[in-house]
């Protein structure tokens, strides 16, 4: 390009020079012109930093010296190829447009001998360089007019040229655009999934281990009860012995209680944390600790956890178990073919039970128990959960930790297509009402 530039401008001062004599003042502005010229190409190298500025450096030169136009013309085509906006589009285009034609037109009204124009329309073989008079082979206006059509189609060129390059850069910085879109979407649909995942296993870990924890340290309080009772039926009868393994068993299951309190506060801690991962890189963080989970140690824990499914069987047991640490249960249960329940349905449902049970021995101990269980195709799973509290326990019944207890019990009947409701009526009874279609 700057060669090209610099031998374009060289050519047409070249043949301009030849109307003046040497002699003469026009004839050494010709050469100065001439020495400019040759470095003119050079500002070109400029075009990527400062393309609006070589174009009109440009166009100013082909104005005020005698030069051809394809300077201009191609800091046109760097400008396009790096600039948007329609004015400068349009400004650009309009005043390369008319540089060129003032250039080319300029050239066509010198004399014959001092014209490119007519070096190409002339006669071959004729002129001062062949010791005769150049013998033109079309009029002045055929030349000029010719002169004119090819500054426009030059310009035109030059404009496609520029804005062709522009739409590939635009393409590849769209195409550019896209694939870091894709791939943020492909992480965010990654990080979803990982917490989708989280999610699931939370709820299991909730409605199992708490359960299993919350059973264990019942127990342990009635087997404190019954050793306290021991102890003081031994001390009346006045044996020492017994009064004394009583006590030391009464000692132990008050331990084993407090255990499983505890480790049912870390297990709902740990529940949390998978909840809240963001949460809990801050809480790690501030104990320097790294914490890392990874889709298959999550897979992992998620098949270490026994789902259990509702069944004849599985509902007996969660009654019994529940019988067998005092609490008082008043059941209506009819359902029909189990086996052909959703499995999805069955896990769910199981769990709604457990954590109705669950929650009155964790927040109403002692407190009598109404469940009621049907479940038949027509009508899917219905499970009532109530119980009467004192009117200075109603708070607690409900778990509104975020994410833990009976609201993410909710959201996972929800993503099912079912219903659930709690709360306290006006006589401080908490009920749960969960209803369930049968195939999910």
């Amino acid at each position: 390009m700057v060669v090209c530039a610099s031998f374009a401008c060289l050519a047409q001062v070249s043949f301009a020079s030849q109307q003046y004599a040497q002699d003469s003042a026009p004839y050494l502005w010709m050469i100065a012109c001439v020495l400019v010229a040759i470095p003119s190409g050079l500002i070109l190298l400029a075009r990527n930093s400062y393309p609006q500025a070589v174009f009109w450096t440009a166009c100013l030169l082909v104005v005020a010296l005698p030069y051809d136009s394809l300077i201009a013309l191609m800091a046109l085509t760097s400008l396009l190829a790096r600039r948007q906006g329609t004015k400068v589009t349009l400004r650009s285009v309009l005043a390369a447009a008319t540089t060129t034609i003032w250039s080319q037109v300029r050239d066509a009204l010198h004399p014959a001998e001092a014209s490119i124009w007519h070096a190409i329309f002339s006669k071959p073989y004729t002129g001062v360089r062949y010791g005769n008079t150049m013998v033109m082979l079309v009029d002045e206006r055929t030349i000029i007019a010719s002169a004119v059509v090819v500054a426009l189609i030059a310009v035109a060129i030059a404009t496609l040229a520029g804005l062709h390059i522009r739409s590939r850069a635009l393409a590849r910085v769209a195409e550019a655009k896209a694939q870091s879109a894709n791939e943020q979407v492909s992480r965010l649909r990654t990080t979803l999934d990982n917490q989708q995942l989280a999610d699931a296993i939370a709820a299991e870990a909730h409605d199992t281990l708490a359960h299993s924890l919350s059973l264990l340290a019942l127990n342990a309080s009635a087997l404190q009860a019954e050793s306290r009772k021991l102890k003081a039926e031994a001390e009346q009868l006045g044996n020492a012995n017994v009064a004394g393994m009583a006590g030391k068993i009464a000692g132990t299951t008050e331990d084993i209680r407090r255990q499983a309190s505890g480790a049912l506060d870390e297990a709902h801690s740990v529940i949390d944390m998978l909840r809240h991962p963001e949460d809990a890189r801050l809480q790690l963080a501030a104990n320097d600790a790294e914490a890392s989970l990874t889709r298959d140690s999550l897979l992992q824990l998620a098949a270490n956890d026994a789902e259990a499914s509702l069944t004849r069987d599985s509902l007996l047991q969660l009654i019994g178990d529940a019988r067998a640490a005092n609490m008082r249960i008043d059941t209506w249960i009819d359902v029909q073919q189990l086996g052909q329940l959703d499995e999805s349905i069955g896990v769910i449902a199981y769990h709604v039970v457990q954590e109705g049970l669950t929650n009155v021995r964790r927040h109403a101990p002692g407190a009598p128990v109404s469940l009621q269980v049907d479940a038949n195709p027509p009508q899917g799973v219905h499970v009532h959960v109530s119980n009467p509290t004192t009117p200075q326990s109603p708070s607690h019944m409900a778990d509104t930790r975020k994410g833990a207890g009976l609201p993410g019990l909710a959201k996972r009947i929800q993503q099912a297509g079912g219903t659930c409701q709690y709360g306290f009526d006006q006589h401080n009874v908490f009920h749960l009402d969960v209803r369930l279609p049968w195939v999910g």
